[in-house]
């Protein structure tokens, strides 16, 4: 029999769950996604379903399976990434708590406030890389106290999207570095989750499993796992991997300069960096590659404010998806949206604001705009977010020398236009979309020893076309970009009355 030579990448995405087979040394031999419910019950709050990221799994990987040459016994090894930090609880019996509490949740303002009261804001930045923000796991934890005490009182087990995947391949209950890293948990003097960092969340240590590094092997598929997925028993399940580090490593990102803008659920951007600086507007998480840190930001709420939007005035009724039509229509509306302005904070904003409080508006309204001008705003206030993300960035010393794009939203070309005139550069397509998948399997590929080259990822993930700015918009796009930040700051005090 011939030496297993194929790999899985699994992306436990915001808005869909995605699986990828990689062939080695680069061949991609099929790719599988079903979509993912994403529900907000109350304002500024985001929760998913952890069980059905995992039904989705197992049809996917079945999929997979199934169009494999070699059938199951070609497989290598398998890696999840996904979203982070998400928070999935699960009690001593093995089940889940409750809804998953998303890495784009707005709901702990005040418990934010009150953390900022119990620590030196500087120094808990300098132990954990991060600052106190919505982000951190114990903020979530201390609200389901409050709130939801009985819950709080069963929880045994505290991890993430793609952990909790793990966990159901595996049996092996464990929390991958990133997401104990942008959770709060670890001190990167140690590199180690601290106990009593895992205590501002009101739990004991034990309630955070152990630490895994993203291409070790963490475990592997169990008996169950195999006969619900027609995965080989025994297949080593790696570490796993944040989606938005994963998505740089398949675009290339690994010397300073280099920046992604990630278009999907959420709206990431990642840089390298060969040290870590740690900046309360940003985040801050290691690089796939070793010795390397990714400093990066997150918008909570891109395509799944556009979904939310295309679902509200988007016509259903045809073929294809109300998306498309509605870019048509944006295409016919001049840059700038004939003044227009949206800002796109429709679950609070995460990175560089911090503001859980903000919420999603528009500004400018008259009886002459149509659905094209409300798309199109919609398509811009994501690009001035970017924009928003490469000055702090130019402020940190980061300064952008190319700028890549992946993820679903960059096959919308007419939304890739206006991002690179609004943020002035050009911007280079990446040919596959399934950037985070991508990067999960090139993971497995080094884990399991079938490459030794971080960068040959490069195979899987072709540059495309580049997007050239059109200088005919840079004004138009400079002054909207400088209403766009007047809008927020005129707004907050607003945003935060009772």
């Amino acid at each position: 029999m011939p030496a297993p030579d194929t790999v899985i990448g699994l992306d436990i995405g915001t808005t869909s769950t995605i699986g990828i087979a990689v062939r080695m040394p680069g061949e991609i031999v099929h790719v599988a996604s079903r979509p993912v419910s994403l529900s907000s019950p109350r304002p500024g709050w985001a929760e998913e379903d952890p069980r059905e990221w995992w039904e989705n799994s197992v049809a996917i990987l079945k999929e997979l399976v199934a169009s494999l040459p070699g059938g199951a016994g070609s497989l290598a090894g398998l890696c999840v990434t996904g979203m982070l930090p998400a928070v999935v609880l699960i009690d001593a019996d093995g089940e889940v708590l409750r809804p998953s509490i998303q890495q784009s949740d707005g709901r702990v303002g005040l418990e934010v406030d009150e953390l900022k009261t119990e620590v030196d804001e500087a120094a808990f930045l300098k132990r954990t890389g991060n600052g106190v923000n919505q982000q951190l796991v114990a903020t979530k934890l201390r609200w389901l106290a409050k709130h939801e005490p009985e819950t709080f009182k069963r929880i045994a087990t505290v991890f993430g999207s793609y952990d909790y995947i793990n966990w159901r391949l595996t049996g092996r209950r464990a929390v991958e570095q990133n997401w104990a890293l942008e959770a709060g948990f670890t001190d990167i003097a140690t590199d180690e989750i601290a106990a009593d960092l895992v205590a501002l969340g009101g739990l004991p240590r034990s309630a955070v499993p152990d630490r895994t590094v993203t291409h070790e092997t963490m475990g592997t598929v169990s008996a169950e796992a195999a006969a619900a997925t027609g995965l080989p028993e025994g297949l080593p399940i790696f570490g796993g991997a944040a989606d938005h580090i994963a998505s740089a490593l398949a675009a290339g990102i690994a010397r300073p300069g280099d920046i992604l803008l990630k278009f999907g659920g959420a709206g990431d951007i990642v840089v390298a960096s060969d040290h870590a600086a740690p900046d309360s507007r940003l985040y801050l998480d290691y690089h796939l590659v070793p010795g390397v840190y990714a400093p990066n930001g997150c918008m909570a709420a891109s395509g799944s404010a556009l979904n939310w939007l295309a679902g509200m005035i988007g016509d259903t009724s045809g073929d294809e998806r109300p998306h498309v039509g509605l870019d048509r229509l944006a295409a016919a509306v001049p840059a700038g949206s004939e003044g227009l302005i949206c800002l796109p904070y429709f679950l609070g904003e995460k990175t560089p604001i911090h503001d859980p409080l903000a919420r999603g508006t528009f500004i400018g309204l008259t009886l002459t705009h149509g659905k094209g001008h409300l798309w199109r705003s919609l398509l811009e206030a994501i690009g001035y977010g970017f924009r928003h993300h490469l000055d702090v960035l130019l402020d940190m010393g980061h300064a952008p020398k190319r700028l890549f794009a992946s993820d679903g939203g960059t096959k919308s070309r007419v939304w890739m236009q206006m991002v690179a005139d609004i943020v002035g550069m050009p911007l280079q397509l990446l040919d596959n979309p399934h950037g985070s998948s991508v990067g999960a399997a090139w993971v497995a590929a080094i884990g399991s020893g079938l490459s030794d080259d971080w960068s040959a990822v490069s195979r899987l993930a072709r540059h495309g076309d580049v997007v050239v700015p059109d200088p005919a918009n840079r004004q138009v796009y400079d002054q909207g970009y400088a209403r766009y930040r007047a809008a927020y700051i005129a707004l907050k005090p607003i945003f935060a009355m009772p």
